[in-house]
């Protein structure tokens, strides 16, 4: 399905930003992207696509199903591209990056507890934040500094 195609099946018109929007995230460079993310390309690209208009076009991409909208610890809106398989998220405190996981046990034992607390679940999202522990994490603190950070 081409991208016009696939904007006119969600009731959107296939309108230059939408357009542009859509191949940005689509291009898959960066997998995870907030409003300025997406600025940030399209000024690269020497687009003339404003900031509103981004903010705009990702809010009418969420609400078509488009793009899915996750706040982590950074409090700012980061979208991805609905591929209609749940997954859940580990998000670096130190540089912020965002890695995608699924684990089968992990959704069994949120089921097995809702269950037990008497509940259905109907949706849920799961973010592990933590500190990365690969090389090289670009924003991780000195040893020293996060050891000294903590008391």
């Amino acid at each position: 399905m081409s991208n016009i195609d696939e904007l006119k099946s969600t009731g959107l018109k296939a309108t230059l930003p939408r357009l542009k929007i859509l191949e940005i995230f689509q291009a898959g460079k960066q997998r995870h992207m907030t409003a300025e993310d997406v600025f940030r390309v399209l000024l690269e690209e020497r687009s003339d696509i404003g900031l509103a208009t981004v903010y705009r076009v990702l809010t009418q991409f969420e609400q078509a199903g488009l793009l899915n909208r996750n706040n982590f610890e950074s409090g700012k809106a980061v979208y991805e591209i609905n591929e209609g398989q749940h997954h859940d998220h580990l998000v670096c405190l130190d540089c912020g990056k965002v890695e995608e996981f699924y684990d089968a046990e992990i959704e069994s034992r949120q089921q097995l507890v809702a269950k037990a607390k008497g509940f259905t679940i109907a949706d849920h999202s799961l973010s592990i934040y933590a500190h990365c522990t690969k090389d090289p994490c670009p924003n991780r603190p000195a040893a020293g500094l996060r050891q000294h950070q903590l008391y």
